[in-house]
């Protein structure tokens, strides 16, 4: 379901009520160009006061107050952080208050907003069947191949005990393999962690580089977690291809805002 500034994630709402996720567009903000209009990231020197005037006109839209909200020092890892009540309004208006050196996030408390930052990284959200937790990762090729997707699932079962079959994921929006033109050097990393997948990548014939499906790749390490496939949901939409939608660091040439992947669930 599409709000003029955010995406909501139909597959979660259908398989638990409770629970509200989705991702930013860039529409219905105040920042100027290149951040035009709903910059919501305060790290990639738009004006902060335009960036705050966004989050809460997000937060408005999802009937949610911003100091509900929880954000983090994303730093392409896979450090996994439990969110609990006290951490309500961690980084919504100074970047630096965030959870620091995090790219995932899951909370088992009520009405706690899980926000992290993209403009091309794949996010995935998770939850699990008839139980109130939920989390959200941010996943580059840097912290695809670090297995955050993985270490969600594992932190999950093992501090959670949640076994990875009761568990749902959606990989969003994110640059797709039509548009994701990466090195040797990335593919050697996606290599040392296939073992006897199917490559999740194609040559190009002009450039001798590699067309990475960095969707895929996160899908396959999830099923190889323990997931089932017919749990794991995949988005067809690419933030370089819909530019006019999404903010695209690649397509914008690294001058761009940021969207906000985001995840609660109401009691």
């Amino acid at each position: 379901m599409k709000h003029e500034c955010y995406y909501t994630i139909n597959e979660m709402l259908r398989s638990n009520r409770n629970v509200v996720a989705g991702i930013s567009t860039r529409h219905g903000g105040v920042s100027h160009q290149p951040f035009h209009a709903l910059n919501l990231g305060l790290h990639v020197h738009d004006q902060s006061s335009d960036v705050i005037e966004n989050r809460n006109r997000l937060a408005n839209a999802l009937n949610t107050k911003l100091n509900q909200w929880v954000f983090a020092d994303q730093v392409h890892g896979k450090q996994i952080s439990e969110v609990k009540r006290v951490d309500a309004g961690k980084g919504s208006n100074l970047y630096h208050t965030g959870i620091i050196g995090t790219d995932g996030l899951y909370t088992k408390d009520s009405n706690i907003v899980l926000a992290l930052a993209y403009a091309d990284c794949v996010p995935i959200y998770f939850s699990a069947k008839n139980l109130n937790i939920v989390g959200i990762v941010h996943a580059g090729w840097k912290g695809t191949v670090s297995r955050i997707a993985q270490e969600m699932i594992h932190t999950w079962s093992k501090e959670e005990n949640i076994p990875s079959d009761e568990i749902e994921v959606w990989i969003g929006p994110s640059i797709q393999q039509c548009c994701y033109e990466v090195d040797q050097h990335v593919i050697d990393h996606v290599d040392d962690i296939m073992e006897d997948k199917v490559k999740p990548y194609t040559t190009t014939t002009v450039t001798g580089k590699y067309m990475l499906n960095l969707q895929e790749l996160n899908r396959q390490l999830l099923i190889k977690a323990g997931v089932p496939s017919t749990q794991i949901h995949v988005t067809t939409l690419c933030t370089s291809c819909s530019v006019n939608h999404f903010f695209s660091h690649r397509k914008e040439n690294g001058q761009t805002g940021r969207m906000l992947g985001f995840i609660m669930f109401n009691e």
